[in-house]
């Protein structure tokens, strides 16, 4: 009964920082600079800290590092979500002012997508525990393949679920102020930002493939799964607005997200054979986050002679 609490006072709580979002603090379209993006990024990791505190007086220590090492995981795999964020807004041109109201409703409805996810994901752990070396073997060439990665041209056009809605949809040529939908000659449109909108949720289902399974690779408590993926998306948008200048920084997170995507998934398989403690994991985890990290400030990606930063 005590779980079942836990699970209604979060989303609650949840649902009414997301209306005082909506239609408090953004009832009308601007642009967000970074000052104001980097308050609400310390208010939303505040949030999630302190969430990790009431984990640890309510549940114990080993459900305090589950939840931190799964919201860490979750944050450092989301910044790839924040390039892909900014390729589609340039692509479409999205004016500054409208990113906001997208990035809102994509978040939503990832929410709702990957509590989804979640559930039918840990239901079918508990079910089948051998799952788990399927997502292990998952992550792990996944976390090969992202190591290999070059940089390469994404158009949001090619998208499958883009062409779809385009195809399903009249969309007009120009923007409606911040409307998804606008009705001309008594004929219902979607405009541009509604195609944006899907190219966002389409990038976020992606995205979450390799997120997920790499949490549950971490721990298979369903509220712990759910609340450490909630917290780190919901603070998606503010991080998009405080790092859309410096994302060029970061051009070797990639292969320390692939280090860990990779090292997740042989714990999995290895689990039935060795434990990994969850301290290990989480030490093993920052480390990693700390040299790409440093690595790429101390480290620019340089372009031949002229040496100037190339652009991911």
């Amino acid at each position: 009964m005590e779980d079942i609490w836990f699970w209604v006072i979060f989303n609650a709580v949840i649902i009414v920082l997301l209306m005082c979002d909506l239609f408090l603090f953004h009832r009308k379209s601007h642009e967000v600079k970074v000052k104001e993006a980097l308050w609400i990024s310390a208010f939303w990791i505040g949030l999630a800290f302190l969430f990790n505190i009431f984990i640890y007086h309510s549940r114990g220590v080993d459900s305090a590092l589950n939840f931190l090492t799964a919201y860490l995981v979750e944050k450092a795999l989301s910044v790839d979500n924040l390039f892909v964020f900014l390729l589609i807004f340039t692509y479409f041109k999205v004016p500054k002012e409208y990113e906001h109201k997208v990035l809102f409703w994509g978040v939503l409805g990832a929410i709702i997508m990957r509590a989804a996810f979640i559930l039918f994901g840990i239901a079918l752990v508990q079910q089948f525990h051998w799952v788990l070396y399927i997502f292990g073997a998952f992550l792990v060439y996944t976390g090969i393949r992202l190591g290999l990665e070059k940089d390469k041209e994404i158009n949001p056009e090619d998208n499958p679920i883009v062409k779809f809605a385009r195809r399903l949809f009249p969309v007009t040529k120009e923007y409606d102020a911040d409307n998804f939908f606008v009705v001309k000659a008594g004929k219902l449109f979607v405009t541009p930002l509604f195609i944006v909108l899907i190219a966002i949720e389409a990038t976020d289902v992606i995205f979450a493939l390799d997120s997920i399974p790499a949490v549950i690779g971490i721990t298979t408590d369903p509220f712990i799964v759910y609340t450490s993926n909630i917290l780190a998306i919901l603070g998606l948008r503010s991080l998009y607005f405080a790092l859309s200048h410096l994302m060029t920084l970061f051009h070797y997170l990639h292969y320390g997200l692939s280090f860990i995507l990779v090292f997740i998934g042989v714990k999995m398989l290895i689990a039935g054979f060795i434990h990994i403690p969850i301290f290990v994991s989480l030490s093993i985890i920052l480390f990693t986050l700390f040299i790409t990290i440093l690595a790429s400030i101390y480290s620019p990606k340089k372009n031949g002679a002229n040496g100037d930063v190339v652009k991911k």
